[in-house]
């Protein structure tokens, strides 16, 4: 790896720290630019898992106490299902045909988008009650497709917390980087003893990323939440798109 290679994948990173944070699309910043230093797609997918647990690092070292004075029972519980999930995510990714989810996975991050969009109208018919088991189940299979690949897997977790519980948006993207980060670091260790890594490119990038990750939460904070809301929600359409059209 080139220094060029390594200022462009630390670069990368800090803005999918930042970007992942903000929107949940890290993937969208950092995958393409593994690609573009010369990693196969698997590799880079593998080797983008590891990087990107840098961005739940660097936002829990900025935001540990919002987790940490959450509802403990329910914090136990979403964190076990991010782990079970993160966990199978990986073992499929490197079990399956690498094409396994290429045709679902764009309508399931259009329908987590347009749910983002549709967020207070659903939250007012389901008269704001909370549906923690609901979120749950949901979290577990977000989780099992985050340690799969993770593009778009932010949006999912933000439509569904905002869904299912009462939460915040800011809150729902603080337990987003802190849970799915979860999920990136327990597929992160099964890529390291059974992946092919780059390590050196992983390394680059996860460095980016934590200071990406630390810099979220004070940006979340500062932004008017309809306006954060619809920012991601355009954004996961894009990705659909996106996703869709490089099938």
């Amino acid at each position: 790896m080139s220094l060029a290679e390594a200022l462009l994948l630390l670069t990368a990173g800090f803005f999918a720290g930042l970007v992942g944070f903000v929107t949940g699309l890290a993937s969208l910043v950092s995958y393409p630019a593994l690609l573009a230093v010369g990693l196969p797609p698997v590799a880079a997918n593998v080797t983008n898992t590891v990087a990107l647990v840098g961005v739940g690092a660097g936002a829990l070292a900025n935001s540990g106490r919002d987790v940490f004075s959450y509802h403990r029972r329910r914090l136990v519980v979403w964190a076990s299902c991010s782990i079970v999930g993160g966990l199978v995510g990986g073992v499929i990714l490197l079990l399956a045909p690498a094409d396994s989810f290429a045709a679902i996975v764009p309508f399931l991050v259009a329908l987590a988008a347009l749910a983002l969009l549709l967020q207070p109208r659903i939250r007012a018919l389901a008269r704001g009650g909370d549906a923690p088991r609901a979120f749950a189940v949901t979290l577990l299979a977000v989780s099992v497709y985050g340690g799969y690949f993770g593009a778009g897997a932010g949006v999912m977790f933000l439509a569904a917390m905002l869904l299912f519980t009462s939460e915040s948006i800011v809150l729902a993207s603080i337990m987003k980087s802190f849970l799915l980060g979860l999920s990136n670091l327990v597929a992160a260790i099964y890529f390291a003893v059974s992946g092919p890594v780059h390590w050196l490119p992983a390394l680059a990038m996860g460095a980016g990323a934590v200071v990406g990750g630390y810099a979220g939460p004070p940006v979340v904070r500062r932004v008017p939440a309809d306006l954060l809301r619809w920012t991601i929600a355009a954004a996961g359409f894009g990705l659909a798109i996106w996703l869709w059209v490089s099938r």
